[in-house]
Parts: structure tokens; sequence; C-alpha cells
């Protein structure tokens, strides 16, 4: 029986999953780009994991793969592009986009990890990437993986030959957990003494016993020549390894068949990972996982949650004590009106509290009917609830707030989210006032506790692709190079001054395409123009974007009349559906998922947006929406890069912030 599920990622001939299928992993998605690669990986294991090719879970390129497509699954397994890492590449890192941006291909997993959330992540990759730019390099990793996304983080360079294969094959292992608080303690196993030999591997006398690492490029070396890998002196001869001596270095089965020449055989095993250290790795994450998951069951690991999970939880008291919702006006001051509220709970909470009077709530259990009265006057007294704004406010990354766990005690919940990926509604309201009322009213939440909130947070569902002309392709570098502080200005000045131009090509993502032409067919379009000038003028302010657009006149064929007004309805159209509709990385079916928004100001107080006003919610979002420049590295933009197709490209990121 299967144990736990994991997904093979950058998947080669399937290394990583032999060892987690040994370890009674299953696999629900794998990927793999090259062909010869992928014939070899179907040819192995559609008798192991037929589902994968059955349901279109075998992917190829990972950038054209949406996460939120994925299947729910346990370990991410990755050993990702080393080139750009390895002594015997360029080492360019993440600079390396000369060949379909492989340098930077590390930051779809962060992403996948970022939307899927899994138990743990395995991740194997070349030594030299630990020490590659000073050491910079794999700070941005170990930042992205712990800080970012939350997950510890333990590295080891490993041998094959430390856990029983005859071969060095030095590689960084780097595993992480989610949710493991302060219950770290994962160690690497100990080494294991070496089960065969080379000696066993060539069936004869070899002068060594443990081999050189099998790798790709330099094969044919005189059997003296320091860059010799793959000749060895057998029972006194001269010999050339082969398919069959590669399948026992690397700690593949007898029975593994490769239906490629043997060319690509021992390119695809060199490009492979040493089973046996996978294995005894992986045991031992999943021995810490399964003591974590233990831990947490018996709740004995601390919560802390962020900015955005606290003020969830702050509005939802809020809301209970002050009983009302007020509705704001296009600069966040209250109007005149308000909703009344008699009831709060959000999606995935089994509690309704109903309002009794200004001191009482009652809660009702969904699953048992259970009542109960519960007294606020005194829990969430107004200086406590400041108190807590003003801790929600100072702090950072994620953090925990005691005074918080009395309330959540005292109401008899823990959590409170309702937004999922797939939900807009972060809270649902039973409301009244004079012209209407309604029952679950769902309602989006936007704090300005700390850092200013996002519209759209950017990801790679947010880039936009470019082909660029006119420019010679040994000026990729050169290009990337330019790093001022305004680098992303600059280097389309330097594209443009040297006779090129960018031309619109779409969404990275066709998701984002498509849910841009349920908004407005020429929206796509639109957003190009915006990105553009956002970038080369740095004007951030939609207002001055839309003047620089009609003043150029480049949208004056593609709307009607060339009319700014159009433009400016269009794109206040498209700001309400991102704020109530669509998620960049899910398709839209033009539906909202919520209809109105709470916004927590600076000072504490709340105040919401309603569609019955939507006029004033467009004019909010209008005046107060700028664009945002995210991490250029973070999400794989603002760098000439070279497909396949021979052609350069470039990429540029949406991020709207309030």
């Amino acid at each position: 029986m299967n144990k736990f599920t994991f997904i093979d990622l950058f998947a080669g001939i399937g290394g990583f999953h032999i060892a987690m299928h040994n370890l009674g992993g299953k696999c629900v998605f794998a990927s793999e780009m090259d062909i010869h690669a992928r014939k070899t990986y179907e040819h192995n294991f559609k008798g192991i994991s037929p589902k994968i090719f059955k349901n279109g879970m075998f992917n190829d390129d990972i950038r054209n793969f949406n996460p939120n497509d994925l299947p729910d699954f346990d370990i991410l397994c990755a050993g990702f592009p080393c080139q750009p890492f390895s002594q015997a590449g360029y080492k360019r890192g993440f600079e390396d986009n000369h060949n379909s941006e492989r340098g930077n291909l590390f930051f779809n997993i962060a992403e996948i990890l970022e939307v899927k959330k899994p138990k743990a992540f395995f991740l194997e990759n070349v030594r030299g990437i630990v020490s590659h730019d000073r050491g910079k390099t794999f700070k941005v990793i170990r930042n992205i993986l712990e800080r970012e996304l939350g997950y510890s983080f333990y590295y080891k360079v490993v041998k094959a030959s430390d856990y029983g294969l005859p071969q060095l094959r030095p590689r960084a292992f780097m595993i992480g957990f989610r949710d493991e608080g302060f219950m770290k303690g994962f160690s690497f196993p100990k080494q294991k003494p070496l089960k065969l030999t080379m000696s066993d591997v060539w069936e004869g006398e070899c002068s060594r016993e443990i081999g050189f690492t099998l790798r790709v490029g330099g094969r044919g070396s005189k059997i003296h020549d320091r860059r010799n890998w793959d000749a060895y002196l057998v029972d006194g001869v001269v010999k050339q390894l082969t398919p069959k001596e590669g399948k026992r270095m690397q700690g593949f089965p007898e029975g593994y068949e490769f239906p490629v020449s043997k060319t690509q055989a021992i390119k695809q095993l060199g490009n492979s990972v040493a089973i046996d250290a996978i294995q005894e790795v992986g045991k031992q994450m999943l021995k810490h996982l399964e003591t974590l998951e233990k831990k947490q069951s018996k709740n004995e690991m601390k919560k802390t949650k962020n900015k955005g999970e606290w003020t969830e939880l702050l509005v939802f008291v809020k809301l209970l004590v002050e009983q009302k919702l007020q509705l704001s006006d296009r600069e966040l001051n209250p109007t005149k009106d308000y909703f009344k509220i008699s009831k709060v709970t959000t999606r995935n909470l089994d509690l309704d509290f109903f309002i009794v009077d200004k001191s009482k709530v009652k809660s009702i259990d969904n699953n048992s009917g259970k009542e109960r009265i519960i007294d606020i006057s005194e829990l969430l007294e107004k200086e406590n609830l400041e108190r807590i704004t003003k801790s929600i406010e100072g702090g950072k990354s994620t953090f925990y707030i005691p005074e918080f766990e009395i309330i959540q005690d005292n109401l008899g919940f823990k959590v409170v989210k309702g937004g999922t990926s797939s939900q807009k509604s972060d809270i649902l309201l039973d409301i009244e006032n004079k012209n209407l009322k309604k029952e679950n009213e769902g309602f989006g939440i936007k704090s300005y506790l700390g850092s200013k909130p996002t519209l759209l947070n950017a990801s790679g569902n947010t880039n936009f692709i470019f082909r660029v002309y006119g420019i010679d392709q040994s000026k990729i570098d050169e290009i990337n190079e330019i790093s001022t502080k305004t680098k992303l200005k600059d280097r389309l000045k330097y594209i443009y001054e040297s006779g090129g131009a960018l031309s619109y090509v779409g969404a990275e993502k066709e998701t984002m395409e498509h849910n841009l032409k349920i908004s407005d067919s020429l929206m796509p379009s639109i957003v190009g123009h915006i990105l553009l000038s956002f970038y080369k003028k740095r004007i951030s302010k939609l207002p001055k974007i839309v003047d620089e657009i009609h003043e150029i006149g480049i949208l004056n064929k593609e709307i009607e009349y060339g009319e700014k007004k159009t433009l400016i309805i269009k794109i206040k159209r498209l700001l309400i559906d991102i704020l109530l509709g669509f998620f960049a990385g899910k398709k839209w079916d033009g539906n909202y998922l919520a209809n109105g928004t709470i916004v927590m100001k600076k000072t504490g107080d709340c105040v919401g947006f309603h569609i019955t006003d939507i006029k004033s919610l467009k004019e909010y979002l209008f005046e107060n929406i700028k664009l945002d420049t995210p991490s250029t590295t973070r999400h794989r933009f603002g760098k000439i890069y070279r497909e396949k197709d021979g052609n350069l490209y470039f990429k540029l990121n949406l991020q709207l912030r309030f």
C-alpha cells in the first residue's frame, strides 16, 4: 500500500521515482523536458505509475504547467538543472538564459511549494551550488524556502559512496518540512558500507574500488587523462563504461531498460541521481515526517500566523463587537451608510456566531447543533483589541499573539480563514439595511496594517512575454548584466537604443490569458501596453499610465474611437474582476466569488465596499492601485532569454498594490 504521494520534477529517467516508490510512495505527477529521457521514463514507469501517463500528468516544460492544476501530494522531489552551477559549465547560475531559462527553474519549484504547500521537499543539485557566486545563490534558495515559504531547511553534500554505491558523485541534498516550528531535528542518516565495488560492477578485477563521477560530456578521454571519467583498467585491459556498468554505479535495477541509443543512455545516466543515496536519505526524511505528524496531532507545536491571517481574525472579532459594517467612499472615509450585521462566519468554520445584543453572541455548531451564549463584553474590550492591532502591525514574518489565543479559546475556534485558493471571500456576513438584506454575503479582506496590501500578487502566472526584435543574440549577457538601481528601465532602454523593439506575445500561463479575455477581449493587449509604460518610463499610477497610452495613441485602432474614457472603463472593470472575480492561476467563468471587500485601515478601523455601490469601489481601486516591481529573480522576469525556436524573449511581471 502507498504510504505517501510525491511529484517527480526534472525527472530525467526516474531515479527519484524508483527510490520513492521503493519506500512506499505513489507518484502523482512527473515533468521532464528532454524528449529522449521522456521516452526512457515512460518505457520503465508506465507499468508502475500508469495514471500519470493516462491522466496527462507527465508534463514536459515545467514553465507551462500551472501549479494550481497539480493534484495534492505530500513530498516534492526535484533534481533541478545543475549545468548553470556546475564546474563543467559556464556557471552562469540564475543568469543562465541561453537555453530556455534553465538557470532560474528553481523558482518554478518555489512557486509549486507556495501554491500546493506539501509536507516536505527533497532537492538535489551539484555541490557547486553551495559555493556558487560566493554563496549568494545558495543564500537566495535558502531564504526563499525558509523565510518566504515557511519550510525548515537542511542540507548536506552527499557522495554516492556514502550510501553503498561505488561512485564519488558528490551532490548537495536539500531537505525541508512545512510547519516544523520548534521541532527542528532532522539529521542525515549515517554512512553505509559499499554494497558493491567497481570490480563487482565490471565483473572483473578493477584497479579502482570506487569509480569516478558518472557525468555528461567529455567521454572517451585517455585513462591517464585528468579529464577521464569513463575508462577503467579491468583485468589489465582498458575498458570504457557501457549502460550496463552505468546502471550499477547509479543503483538502477538490472531490469531497467533504455529504448534509446547507447550514447543517449550514458547521457541519461550521467544526468540521473544515485538511487541508493536518495533512498537512504528519503527513508530518514519519512521517519522525521512521521514524528512531526504525531507531535502536530497532539497539538504540541505552537501555531504562528502571518499578518494577513491575524488580520482576518481581528476583523472577525471586531465585527462581532461593532455589529455593523461602515461603508466607505473612494478615499476610505466612512459614509453615512452601513450594514447591520446579524451573523458572522466563514466558509470553513463550523460555527456560526449570531448577534444577541451588545454584549452577547450565540454560537451554533453546524455539526452537532450545540448552542452556546458567550459574553464578549470583557473578552473583546476596546483596549484589548487595540493592543492586538499594534501587535499585528509590528509583527514580522509569522508570529504569535497570546492574547488572541484566549479570545479564540473562549469563542471556541482556532481558524477563521475563509479564503482558499478558489475563494475570494474571507468572511461571510448576514447583512441588512433599508435597501438590502442578504445571508452569507461574501467579503474579501484587505489590510493596511504593515505593508500596503496587494490586489494581484506576483507569480509565474502574472508574467507576460514579449518577443525581442533587432538585437543580436551575443548581447544576451551584456544586457542581463545591467544592474543599476533602475535595471529594468535601463535594460529596456538599451534594447530600444540599439535598434531593437518589443512585441507583445501573451501571458506566460494560458490561464491568465483566458481570464483577461473573459474580462475584455482587448485586455491582454491593454495589459501589455500598461506594463511597457510602467517599466520603460516608471509610471506607476494607473491614471497617469492611461494618459501615457492615450497620448501615444498606440491603442487607437483597437479601442473604439481611441477614447480615453473607454480605456478607463475597461481598466476599472479589470480591477473589479481581479478583486472579486478571478485568481491569476485558475480559469475564471466570469462570475464574482465575493460581493464586497472590507478594508482594515492603519488606524485599526474597518470600512467596507459592496457591489450595491460599485461606482465608489471602482473609483477607489482606479485611484489607489498602482503597479509595483516584485523580485525579478524570484519571479523569473526582466532578462532576455533565448528559446528553443531560436528567438529572443523578455518577460515583464504585473503586480498591483494598493
